[in-house]
């Protein structure tokens, strides 16, 4: 795209690229998609369960809980015999489901009486009975069940230790499975011998079963060992309470029972089906760029890392488009998803993916052709602030001088993107989707004059 214009028309083209990944990732529709209910007979992630012969009890945890409890309930109806729900808003109406509200990212006194409640709740199953666990993103959070020997306050002291250190979603999960009753397997082992049919919107890179959720129903392949190496790497070691350092140096010394391992003979009686993901929504956003008549080109969906350095690699890939066309030709739009980190030094307001959009704008200033750069978190909340996003473009370095505003690296060493794409209007603002499929971006550029074919 070029000329007069083009650069409005690739704004509104990266939005609406967005918004098809997001409207991929609609807990209600997948979770219906992958209830089959055909008479008496219930098929669900691979399992069958005649209705009538043991009870039928659902729990849902996490972003999307809600959301997912409603869809069962338009499934299942009457032939549950207890819905749960455990999530972060009331927003969704639910008619058979009980909700409990608690505390994301950082647990709270609620969730662990909700922890409690599914605990409760999954040991009171016997042989015939079936367990339909959905879960999404933050549902580790919301369900925090210290072991014995630590409080709510040491691991919520110890998640946002880890979050300011800017530790990924696996290490942040290897270290709470082993200080939670739940995680890692326990949900499950808790529910024997019931069966479980878990339904998972996937939060994490690679769709792992034992990371989403931090695995209540998966078996862990982590260990005590690992999570101690977690707290080292981050150099937290010394920052997290006395007591959870030395429950995990005590399990890494082999003085505590680990997480029920891969081959469990547990796991026999569980099933697990992953019904949306990061990959699904990006293939959902490559065929609304080609709608738009871009060239769609997927970079990844394993998208890690400083925020701010990711931004400069992909700005560069793009600029090799325009100038070389390759990897892909201009109109082009390139595609990453997974979730970056931002290791936090200052006290301004923002998020991931802020700071991933406010990081390419100097790079982009450099660009012969309209360049656009949006990035979201599918949960509608990134980081510290009130939005889901931002976005930037090839002249929002000049629209932020002509505002008077400060260049974009003081407001980065301050962590503090929001700040300067609020008042550029350069925000994405969703409010909370009721889904995760971590981050989206998209990364779109115009041909240059005498080239352009397409949008």
């Amino acid at each position: 795209m070029s000329g007069r214009g083009a650069r409005p028309r690739l704004r509104r083209a990266a939005a609406s690229i967005l918004a098809a990944g997001l409207a991929a990732a609609d807990p209600y529709r997948l979770v219906r998609r992958h209830l089959v209910l055909r008479g008496r007979t219930l098929r669900v992630a691979g399992l069958r369960h005649v209705l009538g012969r043991g009870r039928l009890v659902v729990v849902a945890a996490g972003k999307a809980a809600s959301t997912m409890a409603r869809a069962a309930e338009a499934v299942l109806g009457s032939t549950v015999s207890e819905s749960l729900a455990v999530d972060v808003s009331d927003q969704v109406l639910l008619v058979r489901t009980r909700r409990l509200l608690a505390g994301h990212p950082v647990p709270d006194e609620a969730g662990r009486r909700a922890a409690e409640e599914v605990e409760s709740l999954a040991r009171g199953l016997g042989a015939n009975d079936l367990l339909l666990l959905l879960v999404s993103g933050g549902a580790s959070a919301l369900l925090p069940a210290p072991v014995e020997g630590l409080t709510l306050d040491d691991k919520a002291r110890t998640t946002a230790t880890l979050l300011r250190a800017g530790a990924t979603i696996t290490e942040l999960n290897t270290v709470r499975k082993h200080l939670s009753r739940l995680k890692g397997g326990g949900l499950a082992r808790a529910a024997s011998p019931a069966r479980v049919a878990c339904l998972a919107l996937s939060d994490v890179i690679g769709d792992d079963p034992s990371t989403i959720a931090s695995g209540l129903a998966a078996p862990d392949p982590t260990t005590y060992g690992q999570a101690v190496e977690v707290l080292e790497r981050k150099g937290v070691r010394g920052a997290v309470p006395a007591a959870v350092r030395r429950h995990l140096e005590a399990g890494a010394r082999g003085e505590q029972p680990e997480t029920p391992k891969p081959g469990d003979p547990l796991f026999r009686r569980v099933s697990f089906t992953v019904v949306g993901s990061n990959r699904l929504s990006l293939d959902a956003a490559a065929r609304e760029a080609r709608r738009q008549g871009l060239r769609p080109l997927l970079l990844t969906t394993r998208l890690e890392g400083e925020a701010r350095e990711v931004a400069r690699a992909l700005v560069a890939i793009l600029r090799e488009c325009v100038e070389a066309g390759r990897p892909a030709s201009p109109p082009v739009c390139l595609l990453a998803g997974g979730e970056t980190t931002v290791t936090v030094t200052g006290g301004g307001r923002g998020g991931r993916n802020q700071e991933l959009a406010l990081s390419a704008a100097d790079p982009l200033a450099a660009f012969s052709v309209p360049a656009v750069v949006a990035s979201l978190a599918t949960d509608g909340v990134d980081g510290n602030s009130d939005a889901a996003g931002g976005v930037t473009d090839d002249r929002t370095v000049h629209r932020a001088e002509a505002l008077g505003l400060a260049p974009a690296p003081a407001f980065l060493a301050e962590n503090d993107s929001r700040s300067f794409l609020g008042p550029l209007g350069d925000l994405i603002l969703t409010g909370p989707t009721g889904t995760n499929v971590m981050d989206l971006t998209a990364l779109v550029a115009g041909a240059r004059a005498g080239r352009q074919r397409g949008l």
